[in-house]
């Protein structure tokens, strides 16, 4: 006589199933497109029936506003987190700058493009488009702001002063599309000269500290900012 035994099949909650489906989405978003999320792509991503996907959500311009807002999100979180561990605002700018250049930055730069022209056309994403850009001149405009307030920064508008930050950033990212690198040092620092400038830093200011390498923008966690190292010791004196 042959037994088995039946693995349980484990119920997910709403909350984590609709997690699960705009997680599958945003990586879809980020590796081929927001315009290839469809009710059925996503559905053989997660190996369920397109209905379960409906389910959540009927139209597909919700799901793919939701993918950019998770992934836009995600974005910022990583490259100006709102409660930083550590360092000043000088530090953290400084930091914002390496994450943002190189290869490591290009799939969330493409995704910015492919949202703004989409947006274009369907109006729910153009509401999360717009939401996220709100969120991106608070976040840095807050940052430039406590610059300001100890002294590191000098800027009248440290609103205005984001915006213009933002606007070389967006710029310098259409560049991705091309899939070059091999532009002139000049130009992928723009964005950190504009911002030495803009606050009255001498230039190189937010570019001496930088990592050795890009960090993974996906990654909270993953950059390493040379001054957060711990320091060697100095050689004892005879």
């Amino acid at each position: 006589m042959t037994s088995s035994v039946q693995r349980k099949r484990v119920r997910k909650s709403p909350e984590d199933r609709r997690a699960e489906i705009v997680g599958a989405a945003a990586e879809v978003a980020l590796t081929e497109g927001l315009e290839c999320i469809t009710l059925r792509r996503i559905a053989d991503q997660l190996a369920v029936r397109p209905g379960l996907i409906s389910h959540y959500f009927p139209a597909v311009e919700d799901l793919v506003a939701e993918a950019f807002g998770s992934a836009a999100t995600a974005e910022l979180e990583a490259l100006l987190p709102a409660d930083p561990r550590d360092g000043s605002p000088l530090r953290h700018l400084a930091r914002f700058f390496a994450r943002t250049t190189g290869p490591s930055y290009d799939d969330v730069s493409r995704l910015w493009l492919n949202a703004r022209h989409l947006s274009r056309y369907r109006p729910v994403l153009r509401g999360r488009v717009l939401d996220q850009e709100a969120d991106w001149r608070g976040r840095l405009g807050d940052l430039i702001a406590a610059g300001v307030e100890q002294g590191e920064f000098r800027t009248a508008d440290p609103v205005l002063t984001a915006v213009h930050i933002l606007v070389v950033i967006d710029g310098l990212a259409v560049h991705a599309n091309t899939g070059l690198r091999s532009d002139p040092s000049a130009a992928t620092r723009l964005a950190a000269a504009t911002a030495e400038r803009e606050l009255g830093l001498a230039d190189g200011a937010l570019t001496s500290a930088d990592p050795a390498e890009p960090a993974d923008p996906t990654d909270p966690e993953d950059p390493t900012d040379p001054a957060d190292a711990p320091e060697t010791p100095a050689p004892e004196q005879p």
